[in-house]
């Protein structure tokens, strides 16, 4: 008789949306793994902020049994209309469709969605340690990994993951050195409720005011976005290019309501009377800064014995104009807890690992050309002169319409990792 194998020990750093979907992720796919997450931050720590959820992360927090958790809880929508300063539909991109992809694309503030996925997870029994700060692996070899945290504290597990966002301290292991770069670009939003807003009258079909909407002018874009269940508040917005500023700095800015607020304010008479009625109601307190970083391309996301491991924003920070960051991480959740339980020692070999890497890579090359073009179109009149002549395109999303996302919603991940296995 044969003796039974020890469960797969699997440690996840970080706790956040990545972390909490991939312990939930193994759990459905190897339910025999020991999986723990440490995370630094205690439970009660609150986050801010909303995202936007199309139909192929939706589809995986469905087969997590978190989607119906959440759903009644965001905003559902199927497309972002970009209009002309005159009120005039010059683009539609679409985010969801319930008739062609299953899911209408779902705005949900962060903090729901990680009180829910924090709620299945202890349901299913997943152990989360809190209070915890990665530091440093001590040893890795081909039996697994001994690590240790801020507090002297040392564990042991076959595969550590680091889910620990864009300044990921595992990355520093698997990494030395590799830091994210600033793209030039940063978000300024607030909040503002759909009843200070001044619409214009329905057209002439009866339509009301479509949401979320960007408005496109010679200073670039406006992005007005409901992001509760009602619609009754909207996230505001603009991007624009500043300079980049250390983390104190970023602090600074982040406080400075004058500063941001003359920002959003900026040329008021030039926009139509729906956003400056949205810049007449911000509500101060809800002012905030999302400087757009990214993680340079890294040739692989893990170590060389291949027990250490990258995803997420750790390995692949995305800039939000897609709506696509968590939707990936998601997918990097779903395909990877999926390969593992395909193999037969609970841990792909380093060959495996690395055919898996370069299926995500190529994954995440097209979401970053995707938000290099979604840039291009929130772009002021400059840039998008300068643009031309540089003989790039501005490019525009209704050409597609919903049928051209289907790259992007129908993943058909199940096939991608049957492939990997050949």
């Amino acid at each position: 008789m044969s003796t039974p194998q020890p469960p797969t020990k699997i440690a996840i750093i970080g706790g956040g949306l990545a972390g909490l979907s991939l312990a939930l992720s193994l759990n459905l796919h190897s339910p025999t793994a020991k999986t723990t997450i440490y995370e630094l931050r205690a439970p009660t720590t609150s986050t801010s902020g909303a995202l936007m959820l199309s139909p192929n992360a939706l589809k995986i927090l469905d087969s997590l049994h978190v989607y119906e958790r959440i759903k009644n809880r965001g905003y559902e929508f199927e497309s972002v209309i970009s209009r002309r300063e005159n009120g005039e539909v010059m683009d539609e991109y679409w985010m969801g469709s319930k008739s062609v992809f299953g899911y209408q694309a779902l705005r949900v503030y962060r903090q729901v969605l990680l009180d829910e996925l924090r709620s299945v997870a202890t349901e299913r029994g997943v152990d989360i340690v809190y209070g915890k700060r990665f530091s440093r692996v001590i040893e890795e070899n081909e039996e697994g990994v001994t690590f240790e945290f801020d507090d002297g504290s040392k564990e042991t597990a076959k595969l550590v993951v680091g889910a620990d966002g864009i300044h990921s301290t595992v990355r520093k292991y698997v990494h030395p050195g590799m830091e994210p770069k600033y793209s030039g670009i940063t978000a300024v939003t607030a909040a503002v409720q759909r009843s200070s807003l001044c619409f214009p009258e329905p057209d002439t079909e009866g339509k009301e005011y479509h949401m979320p909407v960007s408005i496109n002018g010679k200073h670039g874009a406006f992005v007005m976005a409901p992001q509760n269940p009602e619609g009754t508040e909207l996230l505001v917005g603009r991007q624009a290019r500043f300079e980049e500023r250390n983390k104190a700095g970023w602090d600074l800015l982040r406080k400075d309501t004058y500063q941001l607020l003359s920002f959003l304010n900026e040329n008021k008479g030039d926009w139509p009377e729906i956003v400056q009625s949205a810049m007449d109601g911000i509500m101060q307190e809800k002012l905030s800064i999302w400087p757009f970083y990214v993680v340079p391309p890294m040739a692989t996301w893990s170590s060389s014995y291949g027990r250490v491991l990258l995803l997420g924003d750790a390995a692949h920070a995305i800039p939000p104009t897609s709506g696509q960051g968590a939707s990936q991480a998601f997918e990097d959740v779903f395909s990877f807890s999926l390969l593992l339980s395909k193999t037969e020692s609970g841990i792909p070999s380093k060959e495996l690992l690395g055919k898996w890497e370069k299926y995500r890579m190529i994954r995440i090359g097209q979401i970053m050309e995707l938000t290099r073009k979604l840039n291009g179109t929130r772009a002021n009149a400059e840039e998008q002169k300068a643009m031309r002549e540089r003989g790039e395109e501005v490019w525009m999303a209704r050409d597609l319409g919903v049928e051209g996302q289907r790259w992007l919603f129908e993943t058909e991940i199940e096939e991608g990792v049957e492939e990997l296995l050949k």
